[in-house]
């Protein structure tokens, strides 16, 4: 695992509605193993603290533990601002477990473009990214708002685009996404 300049946590949030995909993504198998467990291993080859974030009512039966969120709502800002509150450290790497097929070197790198700013995300969008607990005023009044996109929220924020291989940050909205 290559240094960084600080400490990151890494957050999994295994809290999104799956509407989409008909069933919980975070269970969903690829390569024989379920989603939530592998984007959880990939933080944890990258940081040495890992927290899950969701609905606990979900009961997913996950190898880890996952925390509970705190509301009803079912949106990535809801478990971005939990993860951030969670998070043991400045900085946290926040990953959505639709994401399995990022790298533990392109989190790292996420985490090392964040110096210097309150967020670093990749140009496909505010997630995964590396968010500072400064994000959470901007973050909690929008939520509080009701504003719940984060891409508004992270435009609003000091954020600095990373490259990265499309194909590391696929996203995985229906089983046919899936390989």
């Amino acid at each position: 695992m290559a240094d960084l300049a600080e400490p990151v946590t890494g957050v999994l949030l295994v809290g999104g509605a799956s509407r989409r995909f008909g069933s919980p993504k975070a269970l969903a198998e690829l390569d024989g193993e379920p989603l939530a467990v592998r984007v959880h291993r990939t933080l944890a080859e990258a940081f040495p603290h890992v927290v899950a974030v969701g609905k606990t009512a979900d009961r997913l039966g996950l190898p880890f533990p996952v925390e509970d969120d705190g509301s009803e709502l079912r949106a990535a800002l809801v478990g971005l601002v939990a993860g951030l509150r969670l998070a043991t450290t400045e900085l946290a790497v926040v990953v959505p477990t639709d994401v399995p097929f990022v790298t533990a070197g392109y989190l790292r790198g996420l985490a090392a473009a964040a110096r210097g700013a309150t967020v670093a995300h990749p140009e496909s969008g505010p997630l995964p990214g590396a968010y500072r607990r400064a994000a959470l005023p901007v973050l909690e009044r929008r939520l509080a708002a009701g504003e719940l996109a984060l891409r508004d929220a992270a435009a609003e924020l000091d954020a600095r685009v990373v490259p990265g291989d499309p194909e590391l940050l696929r996203n995985v909205n229906t089983p046919a996404d899936l390989p």
